[in-house]
């Protein structure tokens, strides 16, 4: 087969990767000279932890495995299974953890409950106060600036994938009406050249105008916006992730009556609240700290970085640190898309269906919308992408 992928971040390029690895040619067009959205503007975490059970953690968990297979082939992506480690400080936070790890699928997410000296031989770095930790041995982490990068380099070693960057595709040409296509799939570029193919696959990221609302129309798939940073090297290992006890209040795989007590008893600090916080911490292969983050949902956006969110991070991390966080070197907004619906039948109001995955024409779809888990999930949301259209 040929196959036309349009978008090169990591949903795109997990796409490539497998239509390559099944033996197909590939063409992967990406309108800027490389991707700049969300798939470079993150934590690079392999995050099953907070997974809401069922789809969302099996997809994780294949996701993960899948990372860790291609992580040994393209080391270069800097895969590391170094697990996370969430302190918790009060009797509130430590019973949404022991509530986590009474889940029915505990095991599969490494779950455990961990004392404070041992989080502490676990990740010696974490010196600060706090009286346990949730420990979760399935995260991971990947270097997400440059793992397209790498991906791209092993895909261009197989002879059969291109790379067209600096073509934004304007129009996908219905072959029902195009005899000359032969039942083909086509996308038409900004620079008037055609691309046809057995199968196109839009992975259009936060790009939810123009061409994809022509072709799909409103979805159900949402606008985030986020602020993040960067600091100096930490100069001495990270040996795990690292979250804080406001992430419990966004990841649904902590939704309890344990939580629903944290929220109604220990409010966030107005940062975190105004902000809609959570810290989340990794490290980089240069030692440095990628730090965050917020969460906007209201449209417009702001087209500026706000401190208050990095004053509040810095107060929570030499907290757990027990010691000055390095400087802050970088700060960056990015923007994802989320679904905003569940599955049929779920639980609760949390959004937890993992991906929009629409048949928009003949041939083309559209997949989009994975939200906070297009890193974590990328690998498993292709390869179902690639089972379901035969690949």
């Amino acid at each position: 087969m040929r196959v036309i992928v349009v978008g090169a971040g990591v949903v795109g390029t997990m796409h490539a990767w497998h239509a390559v690895e099944r033996g197909h040619e590939v063409v992967q067009i990406e309108r800027e000279a490389e991707a700049r959205g969300a798939s470079l503007r993150n934590f690079g975490q392999i995050w099953v932890s907070g997974r809401a059970g069922g789809e969302e953690l099996d997809t994780a968990l294949r996701a993960r495995e899948l990372w860790e297979g291609i992580g040994a082939r393209v080391p270069e992506l800097g895969f590391r299974a170094i697990g996370s480690l969430t302190p918790v400080r009060n009797d509130l936070e430590l019973a949404v953890a022991e509530a986590a790890v009474a889940r029915p699928d505990a095991a599969a997410r490494g779950y455990k409950l961990v004392t404070a000296d041992e989080a502490r031989a676990i990740n010696p770095a974490l010196r600060g106060e706090f009286v346990s930790a949730l420990h979760c041995e399935r995260d991971a982490a990947v270097e997400p600036r440059t793992a397209q990068l790498a991906l791209r380099k092993a895909l261009l070693a197989s002879g059969r994938y291109t790379f067209l960057p600096g073509r934004e595709v304007r129009e996908v040409i219905d072959t029902r009406k195009d005899a000359s296509k032969n039942g083909r799939s086509a996308v038409r570029d900004d620079h008037g050249d055609v691309h046809s193919g057995d199968a196109v696959v839009l992975c259009t990221g936060a790009w939810l105008g123009g061409l994809v609302r022509e072709i799909a129309g409103d979805i159900p798939v949402r606008r985030v916006r986020l602020q993040m940073a960067q600091t100096d090297p930490l100069g001495e290992p990270l040996t795990t992730s690292v979250a804080d006890a406001d992430s419990f209040r966004y990841y649904p795989a902590y939704a309890s009556e344990a939580l629903d007590a944290l929220n109604a008893g220990q409010a966030q600090q107005p940062a975190a609240a105004a902000h809609k916080m959570q810290l989340l911490m990794v490290q980089r292969r240069d030692g440095g700290l990628t730090i965050g983050d917020t969460h906007e949902y209201e449209h417009p956006f702001a087209f500026d970085t706000v401190e208050d969110p990095y004053e509040h991070l810095t107060q929570v991390i030499e907290g757990f640190l027990g010691r000055p966080l390095p400087k802050i070197r970088r700060r960056w907004a990015g923007v994802y898309a989320q679904c905003t619906d569940t599955p049929p039948g779920s639980a609760g109001g949390t959004p937890t269906r993992v991906v929009h995955r629409q048949q928009v024409r003949d041939g083309v779809w559209l997949v989009t919308g994975p939200g906070g888990r297009g890193m974590t999930c990328s690998p498993a949301i292709a390869e179902k992408t690639a089972d379901e259209l035969g690949w």
